[in-house]
């Protein structure tokens, strides 16, 4: 008996990602994040680029199947290093979109407000740069200087 389920190969999976984040439909790519998985929503935060606005990344924080991971990586390629860094060179940013993304991501971060932990986050710092940040601001929470908790996943480049 011929089973007529479709099956979505691995390659067309990557393949609607890409297609879907170099949409110049922003409201198409947004209805459609309502409909993703963790790991999609990992990928295309990973791909992402961070030109183009905050309104996908906005999105994708939004759906509940965020992942942990996933919000610790957006907060460093959307430079929440220079939060941790200093507060006061933060606050003298002029754009004042970024520093809202970055606050309440930052906030978010924090309060553990995401519903999954399943893909890990190593944040891209050294040693060095992770001794900097603890000593230059005692107050910097461990969460975003140190790996955070799940599988560790390669991302592939859309």
């Amino acid at each position: 008996m011929m089973n007529n389920k479709t099956t979505v190969t691995h390659g067309e999976k990557l393949q609607e990602l890409k297609d879907l984040l170099y949409s110049e439909d922003n409201s198409k790519i947004i209805t459609e994040i309502i409909n993703k998985n963790p790991l999609d929503l990992h990928i295309l935060a990973a791909n992402y680029n961070w030109n183009s606005g905050f309104e996908v990344p906005k999105a994708i924080l939004s759906n509940e199947n965020c992942d942990f991971g996933t919000g610790l990586l957006m907060f460093y390629r959307a430079d929440g290093y220079r939060l941790l860094e200093s507060k006061d060179a933060f606050s003298a940013s002029t754009s004042s979109e970024w520093k809202e993304f970055i606050s309440k991501l930052y906030e978010r971060i924090l309060d553990n407000d995401f519903s999954n932990k399943s893909i890990s986050f190593t944040p891209p710092l050294t040693k060095v740069q992770v001794f900097k940040l603890r000593k230059s601001n005692p107050s910097n929470p461990d969460v975003f200087l140190e790996k955070s908790p799940g599988d560790g996943i390669e991302i592939p480049v859309l």
